[in-house]
């Protein structure tokens, strides 16, 4: 063979060596992502599986034989007997289980103002308290009345389907009403600040609901909850500092007619799934506690995210 016949070929050869690197790496890298691919939807299935045994272990908690719920020097939702002693709460937050670790938090539905019922007057009230503009409360209140009523006629700083179909990603006013708390979200005016809440503010999303009977419970309600059922600072700060030694066994009759109760049976689970050190999956539940022999806990509306 001619010398330059056989340098053709060497350059052949090479070729084909580089050619067989390439594909050979990117079969290596295709791999990997694969791997990878399948370890995060492994570690988002378990982190699932680990949130729900949360929401379990809450119900547990929420199943004891209570009569009132208050909360401890650390903020922590605590069950009471009807002599009004603590029951000890079960290990929230960790908590090691197969797989890997939950954390959960319990909140009381009934210490938050039902969207749903209150006149907007109270919604107003509950609004200036997170120290919101007139003009962003008007918009706000307009339009979540008319989110809720029947026809398609928007308040004067309200909105209706009209503008909603206008928007980047259009969708229709409800016409009814809400049946979750983070539908707020989807009316004008409520911006995503606002209803996780900033720095000392609170959100929305810890102050109100649609599941509750009505009555607010005084043994939980935030300070906001209570400002938004017209009770004075000086009120405000006597059911605060009552309460921080033992829950209310009844509503004292300087606030009789507020909407005040004393006792709940509808409570919030916010359970984490953490594989790996890392939040993988997240569920919020909303279930109620029903009294009999024995008793029982139901879920009213479940919700989760990876």
């Amino acid at each position: 063979m001619r010398r330059d016949e056989r340098g053709i070929a060497l350059i052949v050869v090479l070729l084909v060596m580089a050619i067989v690197g390439i594909v050979g790496a990117e079969f290596a890298y295709s791999m990997r992502l694969e791997a990878s691919a399948v370890r995060a939807y492994k570690a988002g299935i378990v982190a699932n599986h680990l949130a729900e045994a949360a929401v379990a272990q809450a119900m547990r908690e929420i199943a004891a034989e209570s009569t009132l719920v208050g909360e401890d020097a650390q903020g922590l939702l605590t069950f009471y007997t009807a002599a009004r002693l603590p029951l000890p709460h079960l290990p929230r937050e960790k908590v090691d289980f197969p797989g890997g670790q939950f954390t959960y938090r319990i909140t009381d539905e009934e210490g938050r103002i039902n969207v749903n019922s209150s006149p907007p007057d109270r919604i107003d009230r509950l609004l200036q308290a997170l120290g919101l503009d007139r003009s962003v409360r008007d918009i706000i209140g307009d339009s979540l009345q008319d989110w809720r009523d029947t026809n398609d006629e928007h308040r004067l700083n309200g909105a209706e389907s009209d503008y909603y179909l206008g928007l980047p990603v259009p969708y229709r006013s409800h016409n009814a009403n809400l049946e979750s708390a983070a539908e707020l979200l989807q009316i004008r005016g409520v911006t995503r600040e606002i209803y996780d809440g900033v720095a000392e503010t609170p959100g929305l999303v810890d102050l109100v609901t649609v599941r509750s009977t009505g009555q607010v419970n005084i043994n939980t309600a935030p300070p906001a909850v209570l400002k938004a059922l017209g009770l004075a600072e000086a009120q405000v700060v006597e059911i605060l500092q009552a309460r921080r030694a033992l829950p209310y066994a009844v509503v004292p009759g300087t606030f009789s007619g507020r909407g005040l109760g004393f006792s709940t049976q509808i409570f919030r689970v916010e359970a984490q799934g953490i594989v790996d050190g890392r939040v993988a999956a997240r569920v919020t539940a909303v279930v109620q506690k029903r009294p009999g022999t024995p008793v029982s806990v139901s879920v009213l509306e479940w919700s989760g995210l990876r």
